[in-house]
């Protein structure tokens, strides 16, 4: 990939970016603070560690990219500790993450890095396959959210508990 193609790439996939952070920072903030144990199986996270590891692994990867270097999960901070906390810690902290890459040359954009071994990629592809990963895990959190008790928010249109095309 030329430097050209990989600012391209970076230029089409912000906006993307920009959008899936604002919906998982409102799934995160949906998850009822109370029952934060809760997990489908055993084989599960709980949901306070689904909520933290989906917030964090964002971080990770736009952190990753910005640097180079994959390998530090981010500690969450002492006061962050309820679902509304972690998304306006997690949404504060993107934005911030987001506008360095926006400012990313050409150059910076077509910089093969290599995350985790087995992706390597120019900086610009790793951030699609982390807006993949993030999705994934949202789709994970949203289904435990009504089991918890709360309402699941609009992801890509309505959902049962938030349309605004629904008969009262």
């Amino acid at each position: 990939m030329t430097p050209d193609q990989a600012k391209f790439l970076l230029e089409s996939v912000l906006p993307h970016l920009r959008q899936e952070t604002a919906t998982t920072a409102k799934v995160i903030a949906a998850t009822p603070n109370a029952n934060l144990d809760y997990r489908p199986s055993e084989k599960c996270m709980t949901a306070d560690q689904l909520v933290w590891h989906l917030a964090a692994a964002d971080v990770m990867f736009l952190e990753g990219i910005l640097s180079g270097d994959f390998g530090k999960m981010p500690e969450r901070p002492a006061d962050a500790t309820s679902p509304a906390q972690v998304s306006a810690w997690y949404a504060a902290t993107m934005a911030g993450l987001t506008e360095r890459l926006a400012a990313y040359t050409p150059d910076e954009a077509a910089k093969i890095l290599d995350c985790f071994g087995f992706i390597q990629q120019p900086a610009a592809g790793i951030l699609a396959f982390a807006i993949h990963h993030s999705i994934h895990h949202r789709g994970q959190l949203s289904a435990y959210i009504r089991p918890m008790g709360g309402k699941v928010p609009s992801i890509y249109g309505p959902s049962a508990d938030d349309n605004p095309f629904a008969k009262a």
